[in-house]
């Protein structure tokens, strides 16, 4: 379908969502009667409907590998390594994984989905996404809730990556080269304790992602990721290939993988299900925005499907890369940042040549931590360039600045602003943490399923999973549907709940 414009060429937009303009000459379309005149009116006429933002000049994925590396790289973050191997290892091993499989299938994968499929169709940011589905309703407030827990989650989460970018430099050094935990936990002290250090680290983290940032979608984000991805599984096997191969690796390795069944309880599907739901970087419009640049015939279960599994992998990888070489040396296995910045430069330092790995492991941390940044990022980026028709370079710098204002808060939150507490909350680390982990995410995750299941046709969400029923994958999207509009509420509403210490 096609309208004249100005110049005398036509418009011709394609069928699928409308996500690409272009041009031919009006004169190989030669209409003289009056019923080819109706004809071209009335396409004209639906044509002055299709939304202005939907031009050529919109940013995409360029390839299917790009889709999911992109993808991939916001799903993988700094808890592939420090939380998910930990919490498999202390909740039955191999037993915890079937467990977290299950709940990924009926949680976090059907909202990624639905994520997805939002985006795709609009072909807009998180709001204007919402709004363009379900036009004068209020539904946009869960697209306005994504992007300010992205903003929220930089906000801190930068602060931790900047100590992992300090911590590569501190290997490349030497500085944090010791057997004794004790060095190494007075190293990390010095550095969060430091304003200074803190704040100039988080900088460089900004100005870094930033920088990758406004390049743009093809040129920056998925040019950038497809490079760290492979880099990311690369370096992973290296050291995990080190690491099980130490003297008493083997305590580690079945600390990791022996399924102990008795350790799964009713706590363990609680942790199971929160874990399955906040892992894939759902509920903060990231993966609507990604959705917006998505092939118009890329497979939407497939690949939220690989990205899943793959970041599984990852998370694996990673136990078998840290447990063995720290049960091989002595050390107990911890989580959270004592495991990433007191024990495992002690435990690389135990090792011959472990510098090396060391400065490896920071690495790999780094581009975990990168991916997911990226992400982050583009959300608040692609409101602004939608919403206020700003430049990518002008979004991208007014969130910069944003992020370091608010940011530093997270960065001073054990030196200059520690003294200030939220309650039983903690510090603005804390702080944003909470309203983020506790509060946004699950909520916007419940509402997301809700709108999916109960606002969206069935029909629509079929023409749109199938990619107009070119794809044979009716009884895939029928089981989708179904878990996202009955079961899947349920169990995020049970993870919002335990999160507010209700139940």
């Amino acid at each position: 379908m096609g309208i004249k414009d100005p110049c005398g060429k036509f418009l011709v937009l394609s069928p699928w969502n409308c996500p690409r303009v272009f041009s031919i000459d009006a004169s190989i379309l030669s209409i003289p009667s009056e019923k080819g005149e109706s004809w071209v009116m009335a396409i004209a006429d639906r044509a002055e409907s299709v939304p202005k933002q939907t031009t050529v000049s919109r940013d995409t994925f360029t390839t299917r590998l790009g889709v999911i590396a992109a993808t991939l790289g916001s799903a993988v973050g700094l808890g592939n390594i420090w939380k998910f191997p930990y919490l498999t290892g202390a909740n039955g091993g191999a037993a915890f994984i079937i467990v977290y499989l299950l709940c990924t299938l009926v949680v976090g994968l059907p909202v990624m989905i639905t994520e997805h499929v939002i985006g795709r169709t609009a072909r807009e940011d998180a709001i204007a996404s919402l709004k363009k589905l379900a036009p004068g309703k209020a539904w946009w407030l869960i697209g306005a809730s994504g992007i300010l827990a992205s903003f929220l989650i930089m906000a801190f989460y930068t602060e931790v990556a900047a100590w992992v970018f300090a911590y590569i430099v501190k290997a490349v050094q030497g500085a944090i080269l010791s057997t004794d935990p004790a060095v190494t936990e007075a190293a990390f002290a010095d550095l969060v304790s430091s304003p200074v250090q803190s704040l100039v680290w988080q900088w460089i983290v900004l100005a870094f992602i930033a920088s990758i940032i406004a390049l743009g979608v093809s040129k920056g984000i998925e040019r950038m990721t497809k490079r760290l991805m492979p880099a990311l599984f690369g370096i992973l096997i290296i050291v995990v290939i080190r690491s099980i191969t130490l003297p008493g690796a083997g305590q580690g390795l079945e600390f990791l993988l022996k399924p102990d069944f008795s350790k799964v309880t009713g706590a363990t599907v609680l942790t199971a299900l929160g874990l399955s739901f906040f892992k894939l970087s759902v509920g903060m419009g990231t993966m609507i925005t990604y959705g917006s640049y998505f092939l118009d015939d890329q497979d939407i279960p497939s690949t939220a499907t690989r990205v899943m599994l793959s970041d599984v992998m990852v998370s694996f990888l990673a136990g078998l890369a840290i447990f063995p070489a720290v049960f091989a040396f002595g050390f107990q296995p911890e989580s959270g940042p004592s495991l990433l910045f007191i024990t495992i430069p002690a435990v690389f330092s135990s090792m011959p040549f472990g510098q090396v790995f060391m400065i490896l492991f920071f690495v790999l941390t780094a581009i975990a931590a990168t991916g997911a940044m990226l992400s982050l990022f583009e959300v608040p980026v692609a409101y602004l360039e939608g919403t206020f028709n700003w430049s990518r370079k002008k979004a991208t710098i007014a969130v910069m600045i944003g992020l370091a204002i608010v940011g530093s808060t997270a960065a001073l939150s054990e030196s200059l602003l520690a003294h200030i507490r939220f309650g039983g909350i903690g510090t603005f680390f804390d702080l944003w943490d909470y309203l983020t982990s506790n509060v946004l995410l699950p909520v916007g995750g419940l509402f997301l399923c809700v709108f999916a299941g109960w606002v969206l046709r069935w029909d629509k969400l079929k023409q749109w999973l199938s990619n107009n029923g070119t794809l044979d994958n009716e009884g895939v999207v029928r089981g989708y549907y179904w878990i996202v509009k009955y079961v899947t509420p349920i169990l995020v509403l049970i993870i919002l709940l335990t999160g507010l210490g209700i139940i």
